[in-house]
C-alpha cells in the first residue's frame, strides 16, 4: 500500500525546464517500480517513463527520450522527473503511478496507484 502525492508542475515557456516530484507515503517505496504517466487534454494518458526498484533500469517513451530523466530516493521515498527543452505537446496532467510488481511497463492499467496529477502547460 503507498500513497502518492505530486508536485512541482507549472506554467512554462518552450524550450524550459520543470521537475517534477512524487512522494510516498509509506515504507515500502523501494518494493514498487514507478512510473509517470500524463494525460494531455482530450487524449487518453499515456507512458512516459518508468524506474526499476533500486533505479538502475529506465524506461521512456520515444517523445521525451533525450528531454526527460526520471529518477529515485529510495532514503527520500520520492521520484523525480527532470524535464528539459519542454514543448507546448508536452502539455498535460502528470500522473506518478507505483507498480507492486517487478517489472514496470508502459499500460496505465497495470499499476496499481495513482496520484493526484499535477499540471503542466508549455506555452509557445
Amino acid at each position: 500500500q503507498v500513497q502518492l502525492v505530486e508536485s512541482g508542475g507549472g506554467l512554462v515557456q518552450a524550450g524550459g525546464s520543470l521537475r517534477l516530484s512524487c512522494a510516498a507515503s509509506g515504507r515500502a517505496f523501494s518494493t514498487y517500480t514507478m512510473g509517470w504517466f500524463r494525460q494531455p487534454p482530450g487524449k487518453d494518458r499515456e507512458f512516459v517513463a518508468g524506474i526499476s526498484r533500486g533505479g538502475g533500469g529506465t524506461d521512456y517513451a520515444d517523445s521525451v527520450k533525450g528531454r526527460f530523466t526520471i529518477s529515485r530516493d529510495n532514503a527520500k521515498n520520492t521520484v523525480y522527473l527532470q524535464m528539459n527543452n519542454l514543448k507546448p505537446d508536452d502539455t498535460a496532467v502528470y500522473y506518478c503511478a507505483a507498480r507492486s510488481r517487478q517489472y514496470f511497463t508502459a499500460r496505465p492499467q497495470d499499476y496499481d496507484y495513482w496520484g493526484q496529477g499535477t499540471q503542466v502547460t508549455v506555452s509557445s
